[in-house]
């Protein structure tokens, strides 16, 4: 199934088609989107201390999270980063460490850097999905979450079909209308020390859903970070 997958989507066509929507994202996925971002820092803050947005884009999200929490992050498109570190400049967002240009699949952090892992709207955009989680649970500290907002594909029926019939054109514009929710419960059971502990239903009309995993304790948690991302001035 993955290897399909990288097949329907790669790195380079995501970064083209969120070049295109920069200038226009905010308007068009900000009001949408916005229950499930305001959901996922709510998941975040529970947790506090050290978080890391993958997918930031243009950083809606950053101006909600609690000043006491230290924010990096990352997306794949420059000029989405652009547009997310002119809102921290407009907002004084000083708990913002960097912004960074960095592929999801290949993180460029130690293991066990981050309390928090956020991802909204990502998992369905990315050419090998199983591989993001995997990085994901590896910068997370032992006792921290990921919380995902992400569109779950339907198991049968019209909202199925209608799913099979769009996923050409929705691949062009950077995501994947089919994605079932067992390959999150499967991506848990196989990966070590990972706990399925929330899914939730989100809108718009109930199609995506917060979904939260929790890494097993155990293990001293390490500090600091890799110095080989590029930053976006």
């Amino acid at each position: 199934m993955p290897d399909a997958f990288r097949a329907e989507l790669n790195k380079e066509i995501i970064t083209k088609a969120y070049a295109r929507w920069a200038p226009v994202y905010d308007v068009v996925f900000g009001p949408v989107f916005e229950h499930g971002r305001h959901a996922a820092i709510e998941a975040a803050e529970r947790i506090g201390g050290r978080v890391l947005e993958v997918g930031v884009g243009t950083g809606l999200s950053l101006p909600y999270y609690s000043s006491d929490l230290r924010i990096w992050g990352i997306d794949v498109s420059e000029p989405m980063l652009r547009k997310a570190q002119q809102r921290v400049a407009e907002h004084g967002l000083n708990n913002v460490e960097a912004l960074v240009v960095m592929d999801a699949e290949h993180l460029d952090f130690p293991d066990a850097s981050f309390d928090v892992i956020v991802a909204q709207y990502v998992i369905t955009t990315v050419p090998n999905p199983e591989a993001a989680l995997d990085e994901f649970a590896r910068v997370l500290r032992p006792g921290g979450e990921i919380v995902l907002v992400s569109r779950v594909g339907a198991e049968a029926g019209l909202r199925r079909t209608l799913e099979k019939w769009f996923a050409p054109a929705a691949r062009k514009l950077g995501w994947r209308t089919e994605f079932s929710f067992q390959r999150f419960s499967q991506w848990a059971k196989e990966s070590r020390g990972m706990e399925l502990v929330e899914r939730r239903s989100m809108p718009p009309f109930g199609h995506f859903s917060l979904i939260r995993f929790c890494k097993e304790s155990g293990l001293p948690k390490e500090d600091g970070m890799a110095g080989a991302a590029r930053a976006v001035a």
